[in-house]
């Protein structure tokens, strides 16, 4: 069986974080799959197919790649950032396991990139830097309860988190209510993060108390970074940097 699968991540938009190993997949593809705008990245060139589609169609799109795989095809399924982070991986899995028990022998290979979120930690310095967790605040593949109950915990926990996801056109009300929770919750002026098409020409970085954080400030191209308790920053000539200390002491 000749064909394979490489889901691979393209990292947040700039080229300069492709890694080398997702070059040579989509170098070496035959066909390229993924959400229209990702697709878009990829140069055309002769012996390659693209197959865009929309954003709600993952599972069809995962089904589609392992049907041309099995037919001796090299396919990469693009995602923005990691694919295993709310992206592809997991999708094509999902379908591989409800599949063929024919897909199950193909060759299929997760390519990691440089997430949104890590990125936009990078820029302002390491609010990251100690424990922290990820949580996509949009309510389509899960119930809004779950997510203010996961907030809720992850405050008690005091993690620094990371949202994804946050607003949509669709959906304006949702990072609303995400942050009614956390101010009341955290009752204090943590840092928080709106770090906008990160590593692309649009790109624009802001860093706001928690009590001056508003629904506004974030759309879905908008990766937003919120402090732990003891998140702390420092006033730099060029530049404020926010960072998490590694060690918590009582």
């Amino acid at each position: 069986m000749t064909g394979w699968v490489k889901i691979v991540g393209l990292g947040p938009g700039s080229d300069d974080l492709i890694t080398p190993q997702v070059s040579d997949a989509v170098a070496q593809a035959s066909d390229v799959i993924g959400y229209i705008p990702y697709v878009a990245r990829i140069a055309p060139r002769a012996g390659l197919t693209l197959h865009p589609s929309d954003n709600r169609v993952e599972l069809d799109r995962a089904r589609h790649a392992l049907s041309l795989a099995l037919q001796g095809h090299k396919v990469a399924v693009v995602s923005s950032g990691d694919p295993g982070v709310f992206a592809m991986a997991s999708a094509l899995f999902e379908a591989l396991e409800d599949g063929p028990a024919s897909w199950r022998d193909l060759d299929i290979e997760v390519l990691p990139g440089i997430t949104a979120m890590l990125a936009a930690a990078a820029r302002v310095g390491a609010p990251l830097g100690h424990d922290f967790c990820v949580i996509n605040l949009s309510d389509n593949l899960k119930p809004w309860t779950l997510i203010e109950k996961r907030l809720q915990l992850a405050v008690e926990g005091d993690f620094a988190m990371a949202f994804y996801n946050p607003r949509s056109k669709s959906r304006p009300e949702g990072f609303a209510r995400a942050l009614d929770l956390l101010q009341m919750a955290c009752g204090d002026a943590r840092p928080v993060v709106f770090a906008r098409a990160v590593s692309t020409p649009d790109e624009q970085i802001s860093i706001v108390p928690l009590t001056e954080a508003r629904p506004e400030m974030a759309d879905m191209r908008t990766v937003v970074i919120l402090g732990a308790s003891n998140t702390r920053i420092i006033e730099g000539a060029r530049r404020r940097i926010v960072y998490t200390p590694r060690s918590v002491l009582p």
